[in-house]
């Protein structure tokens, strides 16, 4: 199934979409059925509402949330590090074509501090499937060189999704011996991306960028906001995400 097509099904299960289809369909039922009508208007408010809470994004993303590193004394040992595409910028007019969005610049930013740290060699992996000029692994292996100053020895430029990152990466990998792997991603990307790398055949350590800070809640974390019903999404993405890779497999 193209990347085009699984990301068009899925919308239809995530917020905003999924909460305005829910409210058209309580419209619709209004003078047939008001009760069922009213009921389901409530539901999609309700959960818009609910979804929208920086207290409730924050908490689910930080229950999918895995992977910190141990200090680097008590660490298990890998043979190489691999860092994930997390989306690029087409055609960004400051940088004169496709850059780097900011999920890869957080996972590329630990990856290099990793690799300064241990100097194991380096995969980057990400395909192009929404387009543009340059695939994600070009370009991250263009920052990293580049920006950061840090050597990469393999690039994955083919993949559309995170099942063909690990696969396509286990390709490029089997001819040097690596087994063990450090995985820079997102901590709520990694409990579905380090089971699709050991599916692969990858022992993974994950290495994971990105955790939820826990504090105490302020008035704010109670109030609408529209970051954070983008985070509310990012979950049922991944959960989704987590439903379908355990289907396939």
């Amino acid at each position: 199934m193209g990347w085009l097509l699984t990301n068009l099904i899925a919308s239809f299960f995530l917020p905003p979409l999924a909460l305005l289809l829910i409210g058209a369909l309580g419209l619709a039922l209004l003078k047939r059925r008001p009760r069922l009508g009213e009921g389901l208007l409530a539901l999609s408010l309700g959960l818009l509402a609910v979804l929208s809470l920086p207290a409730v994004s924050g908490r689910l993303l930080a229950s999918l949330e895995q992977g910190a590193l141990l200090p680097q004394e008590n660490r298990p040992e890998a043979q190489a590090i691999v860092v994930l595409g997390g989306g690029r910028d087409i055609n960004a007019p400051e940088y004169g074509g496709d850059t780097l969005g900011w999920a890869s610049l957080e996972r590329l930013r630990y990856g290099a501090k990793l690799q300064r740290q241990t100097g194991l060699p380096l995969l980057v992996t990400g395909g192009k499937p929404d387009g543009g000029e340059l695939p994600e692994g070009e370009i991250m292996r263009r920052v990293l060189e580049g920006e950061f100053g840090v050597p990469v020895r393999w690039v994955e430029d083919r993949s559309d999704n995170t099942r063909e990152n690990a696969y396509f990466s286990r390709e490029l990998l089997k001819g040097s011996g690596v087994q063990t792997i450090y995985l820079v991603t997102h901590a709520w990307h990694m409990p579905r991306a380090k089971r699709v790398f050991e599916a692969a055949g990858f022992k993974v350590v994950p290495a994971g960028v990105g955790f939820h800070q826990t504090k105490a809640p302020t008035a704010l974390d109670f109030l609408p906001d529209a970051r954070a019903l983008e985070g509310s999404a990012r979950y049922i993405h991944e959960i989704i995400g987590l439903v379908w890779y355990r289907l396939k497999s």
